[in-house]
C-alpha cells in the first residue's frame, strides 16, 4: 500500500511538472498580444497576462500587500482553511441528501420514478444564479428560533452542487447486492432494513467512495462559486475576486489565489481517500 501511495505521488509531480513545461511552452511559442488560429481564439502570453510559472511560485513568499511582513502563502491558507470548513459542512450536508434519497429511492420503486429525473435536472440550474437567492434567505428563515446565517446559506449551496453524484453512486451501489445474497436474507426472514444493513450498504461502499470523491471536489467549487457570486469576505473565493482586482499591476497575487483553491480541493479530496483506506482496509 505505501508502494502504491508513493507511485501515486510520483505520478501527480510528475503530471503536475508536465503541466508547468506545457505552460513555458506555450508562453515561448504563443503569440503575446493573442490571436486566432483555424477560428480558436488563442490567449495572450504576455507577462501580464501569463506569468511565469517560477514567477508565480516566488509570488507565494512575498508579502500579501505593500509594507506587509507576513508572506501571501499564509493568508492564503487562512482563506483556504475558512472555505474548507464551509465545504466539509457542505459535503456533510450532502452526503446525508444524496444517501437518504438513494435509500428511498432503492426501497420504494415509484420514488424512484418520480424522484430521479428531478435530481437530475437540479444539475442544470446555474449555481452563480441560484447563489444570490439562497443567500437572501439569511436572516428571513426563521427554523425553530434560528436564523439562517450567510454562511450556511454557502453550505446550502455546496450541498446542492454535492449531492448529485452521492445519491446517484449510491443508489447504484445499493442495487448491486447480488441477487443471491439478497434471496439469502429473505430465506432467513430478514427485513428490508436489516438488508440494507447487513447486504446492500457494504455492497454499495466501491460505488460510494468515488461519489463522495467527485462530491468533495464539487463542494469546494460550490463554496468558491458562491463565495465569489455573492461577496461573501473571509474565504478563497473572496481573495480570488479581489486578487484579480489587482491583477493588472501584480498579475502573479491571483494565483496565490488559486494554488489555495486548488490545493483545498486536493485536501478534500484527500480526507475521503483516507476514509476510503480505513473502511476499505480489510474488504477484498
Amino acid at each position: 500500500m505505501i508502494r502504491r501511495a508513493a507511485r501515486r505521488v510520483v505520478l501527480f509531480l510528475v503530471a503536475l511538472a508536465l503541466v508547468a513545461a506545457a505552460w513555458e511552452l506555450y508562453k515561448a511559442v504563443g503569440p503575446t498580444e493573442g490571436g486566432s488560429f483555424l477560428g480558436l481564439p488563442l490567449p495572450k502570453t504576455s507577462d501580464r497576462a501569463m506569468p511565469h510559472t517560477w514567477d508565480m511560485v516566488r509570488r507565494l513568499g512575498e508579502p500579501e500587500n505593500r509594507g506587509g511582513s507576513d508572506p501571501i502563502w499564509i493568508s492564503v491558507a487562512g482563506y483556504a482553511w475558512y472555505t474548507f470548513r464551509l465545504a466539509l459542512l457542505g459535503l456533510a450536508m450532502g452526503t446525508a441528501v444524496g444517501v437518504g434519497l438513494a435509500v428511498l429511492m432503492a426501497r420504494f420503486r415509484f420514488a424512484e420514478r418520480g424522484l430521479l429525473p428531478w435530481v437530475i435536472m437540479s444539475q442544470t440550474v446555474p449555481l452563480i444564479a441560484l447563489a444570490p437567492q439562497v443567500v437572501s434567505w439569511s436572516g428571513k428563515v426563521d427554523i425553530f428560533g434560528w436564523e439562517i446565517p450567510r454562511w450556511f446559506a454557502v453550505c446550502i449551496l455546496a450541498a446542492f452542487l454535492s449531492f448529485f453524484p452521492i445519491a446517484v453512486g449510491t443508489l447504484r451501489g445499493l442495487k448491486s447486492a447480488p441477487a443471491a445474497a439478497v434471496e439469502l436474507m429473505h430465506s432467513y426472514a430478514a427485513s428490508w432494513w436489516e438488508t440494507l444493513v447487513k447486504l446492500r450498504f457494504p455492497a454499495a461502499l466501491p460505488h460510494m467512495v468515488p461519489a463522495l470523491k467527485l462530491g468533495a471536489t464539487l463542494s469546494v467549487i460550490g463554496v468558491i462559486v458562491s463565495e465569489i457570486s455573492t461577496g461573501i469576505s473571509g474565504g478563497i473565493g473572496r481573495a480570488v475576486l479581489s486578487y484579480g482586482q489587482a491583477a493588472t499591476g501584480d498579475p502573479t497575487k491571483v494565483y496565490a489565489a488559486v494554488f489555495g483553491a486548488a490545493t483545498l480541493g486536493l485536501v478534500l479530496f484527500g480526507l475521503v481517500v483516507l476514509i476510503d483506506v480505513i473502511v476499505m482496509r480489510n474488504r477484498p
